[in-house]
């Protein structure tokens, strides 16, 4: 008896059946590899002048941003249809190719075929910002005629156009909000988010309370318009009198909280929020750090990791960067042994970050190692490590880097020059900080600003070269503001120019009339000429000023906690022993002969600065 042999499926599948399912899920392809054999395909079988098919061929290159591939596909329709203009309208768009969407838009009706309710939503996406508005008038005026109001997308579309066009069209979306017939929860949002966005927060919140009916993008819009003009106790009624919150409701809070100060609050809300993300985790940490906390920022950092939170390129930029702004080193360390225990692949921008953190820290080794470490490198990437070296006295090496750039074919921007000016400035290089200022306009085409006339006002300053450095201030085009005739305070008081200070003081007096730190350097100018009378006036003209020079603050970062002191400090907590300390040194130099009778006649209007 002959065995029966076992029924096996068919190991084939149908070409046809596989391409046509292809074809159907085409607009869904961003494998740009797979893209192009399917268009090969498309091609070979004569269907490449189906507007279908050729629609989902848009969308699948515009998503990979290839547009000269989808600019092809569209060419190659002899008749297209409105659906398919439509298309490669939104595809410039999703790439922000603003004019050549506009251009789409002309070259449709020259060829007779007329817009649609779809074409106007997607084409005013591609204008936002104040320079647009005539444009968003243009098309307004071609809704009006063609009549698409009656479509609630097209008016809400408008709205947000203008509200994102500056004064003048929150102005014009007002205007069209009330005439329109039909409004829904949309047109109630984006007309709130205007006025909000605009620091119209008085309005928004009144058509807020008059909204028929409100969902949770109409609380939180309202909430954030509050907490953007710190006004957080308005945004606390509001966060309390929502239906339901969502993490959104109170990652804004935190973040308000946290962006006043409120750390205590912030870390409150933080603890009892039901579902958090990463957001709110980075908003918390980022907190923490920008305070200089750094035991509550690590620790959290580390429950973040162990609740498998994988940190991605914006929490770990948003935390760097806080670290950075309060000099929070051993946090910014961390960071960077997840980044390489995890493996994780560094973008440049963040890549930027860490370098960023590391100059602005001080570690300037561990800065230029992950610059010269970096694959790629922008001109951020530049500009940061030149900031860094010119700002901790490596003005030589700043300099050597800047070439560097500009034979790497990285054209400097208004950044790059601060920070050669300012290396020239902490490094003394007086003639070669005059020459990279009068000649950046004509070698690089960057007009010199404010911050560069103030670096150059320092160099000159600090380079003795006093009567250069105010005729510079008489001369430049702009008018120089307080930190223009700080610098030059500053560099009278080093080179003891009594006279140009009083000249220097009446500018400053005017600017900042109760700013008693300029009458406080007036005096120790006066005090190192020996003129005790005048030192007098000044300390004088302080006391009726009524105002204060805030004292100097102190920061020492140990054992990952940040601690700050100030003249007569006693709100630290190992104070007491700390002034033991100190008095037992005191005890020590006396015995060694030490006294300070010559320090404090030079410090002396300095110490009366702190008694007052």
């Amino acid at each position: 008896m002959q065995a029966s042999v076992p029924v096996r499926a068919p190991t084939w599948v149908s070409q046809r059946r596989l391409f046509q399912q292809k074809l159907s899920e085409l607009h869904k392809c961003n494998n740009l590899n797979e893209l192009k054999q399917l268009h090969a395909l498309i091609y070979r079988s004569y269907l490449h002048q189906d507007p279908f098919l050729s629609t989902k061929l848009i969308t699948s290159y515009s998503n990979c941003r290839q547009m000269v591939s989808a600019i092809s596909v569209f060419n190659q329709v002899q008749t297209p249809n409105v659906h398919l203009y439509n298309t490669m309208i939104r595809a410039h768009v999703h790439n922000s190719q603003s004019l050549q969407a506009f251009d789409v838009f002309y070259r449709m009706q020259c060829n007779g075929v007329w817009p649609d309710n779809f074409t106007y939503p997607f084409l005013l996406k591609a204008f936002s910002g104040p320079s647009y508005i005539s444009v968003v008038r243009m098309v307004h005026a071609h809704v009006e005629k063609f009549g698409f109001y009656s479509d609630i997308f097209v008016p809400n579309a408008l709205l947000d156009s203008y509200s994102k066009c500056g004064v003048m069209g929150v102005h014009a979306a007002r205007k069209l909000f009330w005439v329109m017939e039909m409004r829904d929860t949309v047109s109630w949002n984006t007309m709130i988010g205007g006025l909000v966005k605009l620091g119209e927060v008085v309005e928004g919140r009144e058509l807020f309370d008059e909204m028929p009916e409100r969902d949770s993008v109409s609380w939180n819009t309202m909430i954030d318009g509050y907490v953007k003009g710190g006004e957080m106790d308005a945004a606390f009624e509001l966060f309390q009198r929502m239906p339901e919150r969502n993490v959104v409701s109170w990652s804004t809070m935190i973040s308000g909280y946290s962006k006043a100060g409120d750390m205590e609050t912030a870390r409150m809300l933080f603890d009892k929020m039901p579902v958090k993300n990463l957001v709110s985790w980075t908003i918390i940490i980022s907190g923490y750090a920008e305070k200089g906390i750094v035991k509550e920022a690590i620790e959290l950092y580390d429950r973040m990791e162990e609740a498998l939170l994988r940190p991605d390129d914006g929490t770990i930029i948003s935390v760097l960067a806080a670290c950075a702004e309060s000099g929070l080193l051993g946090l910014g360390e961390r960071v960077h042994v997840t980044i390489e225990r995890s493996r994780y692949t560094c973008s440049v921008h963040v890549c930027n970050a860490l370098l960023d953190m590391y100059a602005k820290c001080g570690s300037l080794n561990r800065a230029l190692s992950v610059f010269y470490r970096m694959r790629s490198r922008d001109l951020v990437s530049w500009n940061a490590i030149i900031h860094g070296l010119a700002m901790h006295g490596n003005g030589r090496e700043a300099l050597q880097l800047f070439t560097g750039m500009k034979q790497e074919g990285f054209a400097p921007d208004k950044v790059t020059f601060v920070g050669v000016l300012c290396a020239c400035t902490h490094g003394g290089f007086v003639d070669e900080g005059i020459h990279y200022f009068y000649n950046m306009e004509r070698d690089y085409g960057v007009t010199p600003e404010i911050e560069h006339y103030g670096c150059i006002i320092d160099l000159l300053g600090r380079g003795g070269r006093l009567n250069e450095a105010f005729q510079l201030v008489h001369d430049m085009p702009i008018k120089p503001n307080n930190v223009i005739w700080g610098a030059l305070l500053g560099a009278c008081r080093m080179h003891n120019a009594v006279e140009l200070a009083e000249e220097v003081l009446n500018q400053l007096v005017k600017l900042e009339p109760y700013d008693s730190g300029n009458l406080s350097m007036i005096s120790n100018i006066y005090a190192a000429a020996g003129n005790w009378d005048k030192v007098c006036d000044a300390r004088l003209k302080m006391k009726n000023t009524g105002s204060q020079k805030p004292s100097g603050a102190s920061l020492i970062e140990l054992e990952n906690e940040v601690h700050e002191f100030t003249v007569v400090d006693k709100s630290h907590p190992k104070s007491v022993r700390i002034y033991q300390m100190i008095n037992g040194l005191s005890q020590h130099l006396k015995k060694d002969g030490y006294t300070a009778d010559e320090i404090l006649k030079e410090n002396y209007s300095g110490s009366l600065g702190g008694s007052l």
